[in-house]
């Protein structure tokens, strides 16, 4: 099965929750913070969405930082993803 966005609409691969600190600490589940970084797996077409002319600006690939509650979490098989609107992306990284 694939996903496949519809409008605006963009699904996010999270990237993994650090387990250690960076002085050496180990975290348990309930203390790793969720990472806002994700790289991007589908992009919608964009088009008018609520009579607007949208333009996506993200493609396939792009390792971007978004909202910290945006968006659905969506368990697809054994993996799990997020889907956005463009809007809620904050940031391309490069």
């Amino acid at each position: 099965m694939k996903l496949v966005p519809l409008g605006d609409r963009v699904v996010l691969k999270q990237f993994e929750a650090e387990e250690t600190t960076k002085s050496g600490i180990i975290l348990t589940s309930k203390t790793q913070e969720k990472p806002q970084e994700a790289e991007v797996i589908a992009v919608g077409p964009g088009g008018m969405v609520d009579g607007k002319e949208i333009t996506m600006q993200v493609k396939e690939g792009d390792k971007v930082i978004y909202s910290k509650y945006a968006g659905n979490e969506v368990k697809l098989g054994d993996e799990e993803f997020i889907i956005v609107k463009q809007s809620d992306i904050l940031a391309v990284v490069k």
